[in-house]
């Protein structure tokens, strides 16, 4: 009964979390847009109100006219929109689903014991300290190097290796795909903490001048922006952790804290290309493919660098029987897959189950070599191996 409410738990969490995961994501990348996209009125009128930037648009049906007021509009309407929730109700559902997979289950799915042998609790509690560690240090970097001509370029630098060191030491302490996972929620918890400890008050400290008639520091605006801008360049890599635990072969490679930097590099320099192709298109300037460019070349790159050797097949391989491979699923696979747990709805105590799951399997424990879950029961390659001979010959019973 409580693995059935853990997989509804499961099931309900991670759509709460999509949902909310596609609002914030879609507003951001909507704003940053129109930010780029914005050009000065071209009404004299609007720039004497303080108006920097317009923008015109159609969609549904109808145009729309967007006009930013850099420092102060001069007065607040009733009805303002803020954007906030987006952000707090995903970090709240993905926290929560976190914490029904992996620290819930810390022993199963956040400890891999050849990596790094450590108590459940001991886990979660250095879990949990990276996403403290990570928005205290991130933080401090931003408001202490920020500043000056080339502040942005040092911060980014400083965050890139921040990034490199915790994907490095997650990979060496977790399972690893509790260690990317990780890694996403711990910079995803950054952008809600951006969006919390910096972008909203500043906005409310804004507000609350104007209705005082007291003149608006522009400081807070900046700053809003400048989290902002790191947010947006941080979505890509945050949904890559997030989906990388479907796919085996990203964190159970050799450097696979390699391949994780790889691949957030990638998708920040193709969301920068695309940031800056806004700005281009609208002063009619050419677009900067350049960095989609270079982080297309590193997927490709990284894409190479892990494909497997081609592996010559075995000149006269014994042919596998179902006895073997029966042996091999009551040591490794039976006990998570039982009478007693069934896990995923999974049963693999009688050839019957066996045979009707052939294919699951072949495919997470031979393709895939996600299963036993951080092969907690140490199946060897050479049984992996086998199993894969019994089911490209047929996966007989017999």
């Amino acid at each position: 009964m409580e693995a059935y409410l853990l997989d509804w738990a499961n099931l309900l969490l991670r759509w709460a979390h999509i949902i909310t995961g596609i609002a914030w994501i879609g507003a951001s990348f909507y704003f940053v847009s129109l930010d780029n996209s914005l050009t000065p009125p071209k009404d004299p009128k609007d720039a004497e109100k303080g108006i920097g930037g317009e923008q015109w648009g159609v969609h549904g049906g109808g145009f729309y006219h967007h006009q930013k007021y850099p420092v102060s509009p001069g007065y607040v309407p009733d009805q303002l929109h803020w954007s906030m929730w987006e952000s707090y109700s995903t970090w709240l559902t993905g926290f929560a689903l976190f914490t029904v997979l992996y620290l819930y289950n810390a022993s199963t799915f956040l400890i891999d014991k050849t990596l790094f042998d450590w108590s459940p609790a001991a886990a979660i509690t250095t879990a949990l300290g990276f996403f403290v560690a990570f928005w205290l240090l991130y933080d401090a970097i931003c408001r202490t190097l920020g500043r000056g001509k080339n502040g942005d370029l040092i911060v980014g630098a400083c965050v890139f290796v921040l990034i490199v060191a915790a994907s490095w030491l997650s990979c060496h302490l977790f399972a690893g795909r509790a260690a990317f996972l990780l890694v996403g929620a711990m910079i995803a918890t950054t952008m809600s903490g951006n969006v919390f400890f910096w972008i909203i008050p500043g906005q409310r400290t804004v507000v609350a001048a104007i209705k005082a008639g007291q003149p608006v520091d522009p400081v807070h605006g900046q700053r809003g922006k400048q989290r902002s801008v790191h947010n947006t360049f941080f979505t890509l890599p945050v949904l890559f952790a997030m989906m990388s635990n479907h796919y085996g072969f990203t964190y159970g490679a050799k450097h696979n804290w390699l391949v994780l930097v790889a691949i957030m590099v990638a998708g920040a320099l193709i969301r920068m290309s695309f940031a800056l192709r806004h700005k281009a298109l609208a002063y009619g300037q050419p677009v900067p493919w350049r960095y989609a460019v270079i982080g297309t070349l590193l997927l490709i790159g990284t894409i190479a660098a892990t494909m497997p050797a081609p592996q010559p097949a075995p000149a006269a391989a014994a042919p596998a029987s179902f006895a073997e491979v029966q042996a091999i699923v009551t040591q490794r696979c039976v006990m998570c897959h039982g009478e007693a747990m069934q896990s995923k709805n999974v049963r693999l105590d009688s050839a019957a189950e066996v045979s009707k799951h052939a294919q699951q399997i072949y495919q997470q424990a031979v393709v895939l070599k996600a299963m036993p879950m951080n092969n907690a029961t140490q199946i060897t390659d050479a049984e992996r191996a086998l199993i894969g001979r019994w089911f490209t010959a047929g996966a007989s019973t017999k």
